[in-house]
């Protein structure tokens, strides 16, 4: 499944039209940030480096071959970006406010439980579209669309993340 207006709109970016980035980021940017979240497991850098992601992509747009999966290059993009942010975090020391941010009343950096969990528990895939039709609001097809996968997989695997999560959260209450 191939989405002929996002590459069109793609070749136009390319071509110079930058009004073109709006469509292209309204079609990829849940997508995107979902899995570069996956990595870093914090919202406020997920954020960061999804921008960082879009930048990068429209300096290397030469490099995109037309007629691939443009979101899962954008993914790997931001993938990349989130690992190397993973790396150099753990070369740094942590801050008094990164600390005891419940001090300053800023849990900002934390994912809420159930998000954290389901990083913790699912496939990187589960994960994906678990969060994009469950959080983001996506309906299975436009998932399937946006990942180039078929509908009854998206379905299955959607399906049983939410079995796994239910699973866990259910043996973890009667622990």
């Amino acid at each position: 499944m191939k989405n002929a207006k996002l590459e069109r709109k793609i070749g136009e970016l390319k071509a110079g039209n930058g009004s073109a980035f709006d469509y292209i980021y309204e079609q990829t940017n849940r997508s995107v940030y979902f899995a570069i979240l996956y990595i870093v497991r914090d919202k406020m850098y997920a954020e960061d480096i999804l921008q960082e992601t879009y930048v990068r992509a429209i300096g290397a747009l030469e490099n995109y071959r037309e007629g691939t999966n443009f979101t899962a290059w954008l993914a790997r993009i931001g993938k990349n970006l989130a690992l190397n942010h993973l790396k150099s975090a753990k070369r740094e020391v942590a801050t008094d406010f990164d600390t005891d941010s419940y001090r300053y009343g800023s849990q900002e950096t934390e994912l809420p439980y159930i998000f954290d969990l389901a990083a913790k528990i699912l496939a990187e895939d589960e994960y994906e579209i678990l969060m994009l039709c469950q959080v983001a609001g996506y309906k299975r097809r436009e998932v399937a669309q946006m990942l180039h996968m078929p509908i009854g997989t998206v379905t299955w695997k959607n399906n049983e993340a939410l079995k796994k999560l239910k699973k866990h959260l259910q043996k973890e209450g009667n622990a």
